[in-house]
């Protein structure tokens, strides 16, 4: 976490020297996750938070530079059973600080486009339990500690300028790492999915 609270705070002073605006963003996530193991159960989007800090650095007409240090959660709804068939209902809460490395496209006045590669670094994973025995939910605590946790991903989206400071954004962002999963009912193989919509200021 030191490492990480480095790396962002060199970030954000390099880039604020040159920025035309620095801001804020705070909205919603909906996550999910995309399985890639042989997992014969079921996820679900679940809801969560993101919030941080953006930047702008012009390049050359409508094209600028936007790195970002965002907190943001991501996760999923999950329902299976054990061997002895009972039923297990669980949310799964991944929290992340992540780091976009984005370029925006003005493709018009107060409309633009951005994309660009992230990393991900996972603070802490929580499970909350609506059902299922004890010893399931020891090994599904056990088996999510030894996650990936530093992940690359990509982000896709557009913003659209609601005044002279703010604006809304909407993107996708997809990992492009698995996690690190075994691909069984406790902790499937998967990449991180999410769809957010926020509410920009500029400061």
């Amino acid at each position: 976490m030191k490492r990480i609270l480095i790396l962002a705070y060199v970030l954000i002073s390099a880039a604020a020297v040159n920025a035309q605006s620095l801001g804020g963003r705070v909205g919603v996530n909906f996550s999910n996750v995309i399985r890639t193991g042989d997992d014969d159960f079921e996820t679900e989007f679940k809801p969560g938070l993101h919030a941080g800090i953006t930047i702008d650095i012009p390049l050359v007409d409508r094209l600028s530079f936007a790195p970002e240090i965002m907190y943001s959660q991501k996760g999923y709804k999950s329902s299976g059973r054990t061997l002895l068939g009972a039923e297990n209902d669980y949310t799964v809460t991944t929290n992340f600080i992540e780091i976009p490395v984005l370029l925006k496209i003005g493709a018009s006045n107060g409309f633009n486009i951005h994309l660009g590669p992230q990393i991900s670094f996972l603070t802490s994973t929580t499970e909350k339990f609506e059902s299922g025995d004890e010893d399931y939910r020891r090994t599904v605590k056990e088996e999510n500690d030894n996650l990936r946790k530093n992940i690359i991903g990509g982000v896709l989206g557009a913003g659209f300028n609601l005044g002279t400071n703010t604006s809304l954004t909407a993107r996708y962002a997809l990992d492009l790492q698995k996690n690190n999963g075994d691909g069984d009912s406790e902790t499937p193989e998967f990449k991180n999915q999410v769809i957010q919509v926020g509410l920009g200021i500029r400061f």
